[in-house]
């Protein structure tokens, strides 16, 4: 039997780089657990010694027998029952534990592929273009925008991507998701076709999950021939961006390696789940797990960012009894992500979101911008950035930041505040048109915020748009207040721009 590579129940497990597979699905098991399960796996249902688990968990450390107790117990949390109900793991007294339950070799000569698929990384792949045009001349140029779409790709540090050999070696195989993920050992496959009209080209472009053969993010380009280079680098930020958010919406990861503490990681995914939910209720409860999990692991970097974005978001949204205590935590558990994870720029964003929420403005552009030096298709760095500059009266700087963090994330659940601010700073900046354009899309993700529909009610105003301001104006005040709207630092630190609002207001609800 492959040792180093091991199936039982419905996981796969591989000893070389301790990644767990579930159903095909990574499972976060961290290294000590996954130090523990290889040598228990490796003994081939014998006795494993206390004292050798720990050597192997802990090699060099004299640490106490609790310790291997606790982690044992989290390991055999994870696994669950096997089948038969008993435990995967069973413990034999006064001795150690064996692993108790019908293993086998997890791959037949296949175990590079296996191993690409459940590394710790995101993988991906760029298949090879189709040439629609065919004209056989042109296959040179959808052959190279894949390839320069895999070298843009390799440019973000959480993705891996296969290379162009493993790609296009079978270009005429099986499309087939699921079989050339596997065979790739990549979660999401990049294709596309080019097709000719006269100088004019259009590019299209589809990314799908490999598991599922769902697709997550689709586009084309339509554009004159000469441009088709310019274009690259930003369909592969668009891809990039597409794929980023599936770490923690669809499958529970995150970008960096996590700590070995499953309870406080299951916490982390079980308050995020409640986060996007954006209610009071939902909030508060995210908190109460992203607190849990900070003590649990204190070395968990995901657990201080979201501890300070909910904190945030509850200052923002007018959710908190203490918006001072809760600024501090917000500020503190920021601080700290950084200390944990310096090159994560979601640990820059919970600094910048939870600043500019407290009055530190010139503290969240500095967190945003670096967020994005870190990540460049990062949407938050951007939103952030955007949201800081238009906090200190600089609306002309906010416009392309915001710009572009809504482009690269269009489906965000509090996407209502960002196109909220972008339409300030349209507004603000002299383009009160282009603010009522970007009104439309807000709309669309928050018809029921009154403060969007007071924005939408001034940029009418202003314009001259009499009937349509007073609907807008009438349509808000027949919504239920929010606790807060998130725009309290736009007022606070603008306050001639809020007076010329408060003013077109009034006349609009004459």
């Amino acid at each position: 039997m492959n040792t180093q590579h091991i199936a039982f129940g419905r996981f796969e497990f591989s000893a070389e780089n301790g990644c767990l597979l579930r159903d095909d699905r990574p499972v976060a098991i961290g290294a000590r657990g996954a130090s523990l399960l290889a040598v228990l796996l490796a003994a081939q249902g014998g006795v494993v010694s206390k004292s050798a688990l720990m050597d192997a968990a802990w090699p060099g450390l004299a640490v106490e027998e609790s310790n291997l107790s606790v982690q044992i117990a989290a390991l055999r949390k994870l696994l669950g029952p096997a089948s038969d109900g008993t435990e995967w793991i069973a413990t034999v007294p006064r001795v150690g534990y064996r692993f108790s339950g019908r293993v086998e070799s997890a791959c037949d000569g296949t175990d590079s592929e296996w191993h690409a698929q459940a590394g710790s990384k995101l993988g991906i792949a760029v298949l090879p273009f189709d040439n629609l045009g065919g004209d056989a001349e042109k296959q040179y140029l959808a052959d190279g925008i894949a390839d320069d779409l895999i070298t843009a790709l390799t440019r973000f540090r959480w993705l891996r991507v296969a290379s162009r050999g493993a790609s296009f070696k079978d270009r005429n195989g099986s499309r087939d998701p699921r079989a050339v993920g596997l065979a790739l050992g990549v979660n999401f496959l990049v294709d596309g076709a080019i097709r000719y009209t006269g100088d004019r080209i259009r590019i299209s472009v589809h990314l799908a999950e490999a598991g599922k053969g769902a697709t997550v993010w689709s586009e084309h380009y339509d554009l004159q021939l000469a441009e088709i280079f310019a274009v690259q680098d930003a369909i592969a930020e668009r891809i990039a961006a597409a794929v980023e958010p599936e770490l923690l919406l669809r499958h529970g990861l995150a970008v960096t390696p996590h700590t070995g503490n499953i309870t406080a990681w299951d916490l982390v995914r079980q308050g995020t789940f409640n986060f996007h939910k954006v209610s009071r209720p939902t909030h508060l409860l995210a908190r109460r797990f992203f607190r849990e999990a900070a003590e649990l692991d204190p070395m968990l970097p995901e657990a201080q960012i979201w501890r300070a974005r909910v904190n945030a978001g509850l200052i923002a949204y007018g959710w908190t009894d203490d918006p001072a205590a809760d600024g501090q935590e917000g500020l503190n558990a920021a601080l700290r992500a950084i200390y944990l994870d310096a090159r994560n720029p979601y640990s820059h964003y919970a600094l910048a979101i939870v600043s500019a929420y407290t009055g530190r403005a010139d503290q969240a552009i500095l967190a945003a911008e670096r967020s994005i030096e870190l990540g460049s298709s990062f949407a938050l760095g951007y939103l952030v950035l955007g949201m800081a500059r238009l906090f200190t009266g600089d609306a002309v700087g906010a416009r392309k930041p915001l710009s572009r963090g809504l482009e690269l994330n269009p489906h965000d659940p509090q996407n209502g505040v960002w196109f909220s601010l972008l339409m300030l700073a349209q507004y603000f900046s002299g383009d009160v048109e282009g603010a009522l354009d970007v009104g439309r899309a807000a709309l669309k993700a928050r018809p029921d915020w009154p403060a969007l529909l007071r924005i939408h009610a001034c940029c009418h105003m202003a314009l001259g748009h009499i009937e349509q301001a007073r609907r807008f104006a009438a349509a808000a005040s027949g919504l239920p207040e929010a606790a807060g709207d998130a725009l309290g630092p736009f007022r606070e630190g603008n306050t001639e721009w809020a007076a010329r609002l408060e003013q077109l207001l009034r006349e609009a609800e004459l």
